[in-house]
């Protein structure tokens, strides 16, 4: 199972109905926001693709994540005790079963996006970056 990290890049305001709608089922509510899917939603993330980046997380950056990052239910940090027990949970079950909250709060990116967001990812940001995904989530954290 190949756990993708799907992070919001652009605002809602003067959006399709059909493309709210994608956005909030997929818990992506504001920007700079980033939830972790798996493949059975590619359909969803193609929909959105204008409005989004993804790309395969890795271990490090997924326990980084969750260690900084994370919260309980109860909108508490994660205890630095804690980070392997939930980076397991999230490695091998389904996102009904996490003891943190399925939305990461990330910042913007440290100096910022590199060039013009409304573009697809080689020339932009928005749009699929494989492995990449993890260099802009590292500058979010």
């Amino acid at each position: 199972m190949t756990l993708m990290a799907v992070i919001l890049l652009r605002g809602m305001v003067k959006t399709d109905k059909d493309i709210c709608d994608t956005l909030h089922m997929l818990r992506l509510n504001r920007k700079n926001h980033c939830v972790l899917v798996t493949e059975s939603q590619k359909g969803m993330i193609q929909k959105v693709r204008n409005w989004i980046t993804w790309g395969e997380v890795t271990d490090e950056t997924l326990k980084n994540m969750i260690g900084k990052r994370g919260r309980y239910a109860a909108n508490k940090k994660v205890n630095s005790d804690d980070v392997d027990k939930i980076f397991d949970q999230v490695k091998n079950k389904k996102s009904k079963e996490w003891e943190i909250k399925p939305v990461f709060r990330l910042t913007p990116p440290s100096k910022g996006f590199r060039k013009s967001i409304r573009k697809s990812y080689p020339k932009g940001e928005l749009g699929y970056r494989g492995d990449k995904i993890n260099d802009l989530l590292k500058k979010m954290i």
